[in-house]
């Protein structure tokens, strides 16, 4: 039996497809989780989102090193203003490093994430580039995709 929520009480729910695809798309900053054995890491990246697919960069370093190993990530993203007010999406997919050599094609992403990360650093991949020493450009597969939100219910006098 369900019961109507009490003043002052949280609620949850899970975010309609259409809420979480907005969420995504007004972000540019999420964690990668991903895993090598028995140890997982996470770490900040910032990224953009178009038709089913989270753009980025990143650097040389473990972190590419464990992806060449195991491709299935999760990524996360928050919106929080609160204890009691918050939104969450969790993704999981596959992590693609984009190579620009290899084919038309290769050449042909490598551009359009090239393009995509400059809307959020203006200068990516130039002489202007503020974090020239991520020359790694990547994509994830979205496949599967969950959002969660709390609010506090407000108290009425």
């Amino acid at each position: 039996m369900m019961t109507a929520p009490r003043d002052g009480e949280v609620l949850f729910r899970e975010l309609p497809r259409a809420e979480v695809e907005e969420m995504i798309a007004r972000n540019n900053v999420g964690r990668i989780a991903f895993a090598f054995h028995d140890r997982v890491d996470i770490q900040p990246v910032h990224y953009v989102y178009e038709r089913g697919w989270l753009y980025g960069r990143t650097s040389d370093g473990e972190k590419i090193s464990t992806l060449k190993h195991n491709q299935w990530v999760a990524f996360e993203i928050d919106e929080i203003k609160d204890t009691f007010d918050w939104r969450s999406v969790v993704i999981h997919g596959s992590f693609w490093r984009i190579n620009p050599r290899g084919s038309e094609r290769a050449e042909e992403l490598w551009q359009k994430a090239a393009e995509l990360v400059s809307r959020i650093v203006p200068g990516a991949l130039t002489d202007n580039d503020p974090v020239a020493f991520r020359q790694i450009l990547f994509r994830i597969a979205v496949s599967d995709v969950r959002g969660r939100e709390a609010q506090l219910k407000p108290v009425h006098t």
